[in-house]
This record gives C-alpha cells, structure tokens and sequence, in this order.
C-alpha cells in the first residue's frame, strides 16, 4: 500500500511543470521546518556540527533554505524519474567542466564521477549516462517493493546507465568499467556499513566513510572529479571539478580525508542545496554517541 501511494504520488508530481514541482516542495520544506519535524531537528544539528560559527539565526535561516531544497529535489522526482529523459535534460541550462571530465575520460583509465547529495543527483546521474560520453556505471540498491524497485531501476537507467548491484559482484564490475575507461558513479557521502567504512573527519567531525571510492581508484588508477546538477532559477547547472589532490594519496586514510575535504569544499558553495537533513554522523568511533 506505502508504495502504491508513493507511485501515485510520483504520477501526479509528474504531471506538473517543474516550476510548480519546486513551488510546491517549497512549500512543504518550509512548513516542516516550522512544524519542527524529524528532518528539521537532523538540519538543525548538523548545521550546528558544522557551522559553529554562524550565528544561531543565520543556522535556523539557512535551516529553513536546506529543507526547502530537500523537498524540491523529493518533489522533481516527478520528472526526473518519470517525464522522457529528454524533457528533463532539457532543463539544464548550462554544464560546467565538461572539459575535464573529456579530458580525465581520453586518459583511457577511467573516471569515478563523485556526487554527494547535492542539488538533485537523481539528475546528475542521468546527465553521465545521456551526455555521449561513453557507458556509465552506478550502484543500485533497490527498495523492498518490487514495483517501487522497478520504478526507480527504470527511471535510473533510461539514459543508458548500467544499474549494478551493492555486493561484490556490482563491485567486480565497476572494477571492471574502470579498466575499460568507463565512467563510474557514486555517492560518496552516504554513511556506510561499519566494515565498508573507515573514520575521517567531516566539517571537522568524524564521519564513516565508505573505502569504496578509495579502492577502486587505487586499484584502476582512474581520474577522479567532482560533480553535481545545481538548481538554479530557470532549471539546473550541471558541473565538474577537480577533487582535493589528497584524494589520490597511496594511504588510504589520508585519501579518505580527500574525499571527505571533496565534499566539503562543494557543501561550502551553495549550503543551502545540501541534504543536511541525511543523518551523516550517526556512526561514531567507540567512546563517541551520535548526535541525533
């Protein structure tokens, strides 16, 4: 029944223009801020955590901003999984960097495409896959409804991304993709299971974070860049750059802070399009309680 509804839901967003799909998750976002909702009171702590030094209503400002873009990119869902690809790509209005990811992809070793959860990355990750720029990979892990599954398995590959499992069978074959000078997409900041994950600092805080993109890069010697897919006043921004150099370090750890420092500079330039209502510190090392 739960999936059912969100199908339904997912239908009528989809049959509203974009704009109204924002307008209306604005709208939700803000009245779960003054509701004081779970997600408002996860934004709150973590802005806390990692802007000690704005003022407490600069936070509770950019707070109220974050939720409304986390509903809007919950409410583009409509169109970015369910309208054609090519209406939705026609929404962007501009790519950034496409030049280096070109350049990272005719070194021949591949390229591991990092896109955290900002602006919408559902689109992101159908721009790597329907931007001519070869075959792209990226891991999926689907929900407990099989329909639901379908849904989003459909709507993620219809650009011509290759869905691949999150066990080590999808492992081998991203692997695999790298040393076919393929492209790889992962979300590099979701917390992930205790043995998939190592502690490195996040805004200064320890945060879990996955050994995965470490690995593969170490492994394949990919390029690795940043990316995401802005949302700006008429549509989307899609942009490229270059990770912090510390990401290619030979110690692992010192490469996780890398990755870790990648995110952040990009959390940096527009706060208020991060998902600061995921919970990023609910894993702490021993001795350490989570926040939430």
């Amino acid at each position: 029944m739960k999936s059912r509804l969100i199908i339904l839901v997912l239908t009528f967003l989809s049959w509203l223009p974009l704009r109204w799909q924002r307008r209306l998750g604005s709208f939700l976002g803000s009245w779960a801020f003054l509701a004081g909702t779970r997600m408002a009171r996860t934004t709150e702590i973590n802005l806390g955590l990692c802007f000690p030094e704005l003022s407490e209503a600069e936070r509770r400002q950019l707070a109220r901003a974050s939720l409304r873009h986390t509903f809007q990119t919950i409410c583009e869902a409509g169109g970015v999984w369910l309208w054609p690809a090519g209406r939705i790509l026609a929404c962007i209005e501009r790519v950034e960097g496409l030049e280096l990811l070109r350049a990272a992809l005719a070194q021949g070793k591949g390229v591991v495409v990092a896109g955290p959860h900002l602006g919408n990355w559902e689109l992101l990750g159908l721009y790597l896959s329907a931007a001519g720029l070869g075959p792209s990979r990226q891991l999926f892990q689907p929900p407990g409804d099989p329909r639901l599954g379908k849904l989003i398995y459909d709507a993620r590959s219809r650009g011509g991304a290759h869905m691949v499992p999150t066990d080590k069978q999808g492992v081998a074959l991203l692997l695999r993709a790298l040393k076919a000078g393929e492209i790889v997409g992962i979300l590099p900041d979701q917390v992930p299971p205790m043995e998939s994950g190592e502690f490195a600092p996040f805004f200064g805080k320890p945060a879990l974070t996955m050994t995965l993109l470490t690995r593969l890069q170490q492994k394949t010697g990919a390029r690795v860049l940043c990316g995401a897919a802005w949302r700006s006043e008429g549509g989307f921004v899609i942009e490229f750059s270059e990770p912090d150099p510390a990401i290619y370090a030979a110690d692992p750890q010192a490469a996780l802070w890398g990755l870790n420092a990648s995110v952040e500079v990009m959390a940096r330039k527009n706060p208020e399009q991060y998902q600061w209502e995921y919970k990023r510190f609910k894993r702490q090392p021993p001795g350490l309680s989570a926040p939430y």
